[in-house]
């Protein structure tokens, strides 16, 4: 009997690491009006960071600029693909255009307007990261946003894009 647990507990470990979270089958606008379906994102195998953010959020806007000068090298280094996703609702989503335009982001802009991604993925507070490898599968999550975070985000952006 011990024999057949141990080799159940072997079982549903080895189940569960196989079980990667990847995005919902979200269809969301980006800034241009084009539908865009999270679930069919891809970056030729190379990092994906989805980063939630508001106009409302200071945290949020301090990250994405500071973020924004580093992006450039970390294209170049990584191959990385950033999507900054507005969760604004229709009360404030018009301000999202305008912001990320003065700003010079070079990031791919999704709306979540309804909030349906936001919800798919148990997101309560933003800023929230996360970061797919290149098989578009969530490896790391963060909430919240300090200065100095984006070099954590950074070291884990190397280490999936050397893998």
């Amino acid at each position: 009997m011990k024999t057949i647990s141990v080799l159940f507990v072997f079982l549903l470990m080895t189940v569960v690491s196989f079980a990667q979270e990847k995005l919902p089958n979200v269809t969301l606008k980006d800034i241009n009006g084009n539908a865009v379906n999270l679930s069919e994102l891809s970056n030729n195998g190379k990092p994906i960071v989805i980063n939630f953010w508001a106009t409302w959020c200071a945290p949020c806007k301090r990250e994405l600029n500071t973020i924004s000068e580093l992006y450039p090298d970390w294209v170049e280094e990584t191959g990385v693909k950033i999507y900054a996703v507005s969760i604004d609702d229709q009360r404030t989503v018009d301000k999202v255009k305008p912001y990320v335009n003065a700003s010079g982001w070079e990031y791919e802009i999704l709306l979540d307007t309804n909030g349906e991604l936001k919800r798919a993925l148990g997101v309560n507070n933003v800023p929230f990261t996360l970061l797919l490898d290149g098989n578009g599968n969530v490896v790391w999550k963060h909430n919240n946003y300090n200065p100095g975070d984006e070099n954590e985000l950074y070291e884990k952006i190397v280490k999936l894009s050397a893998e």
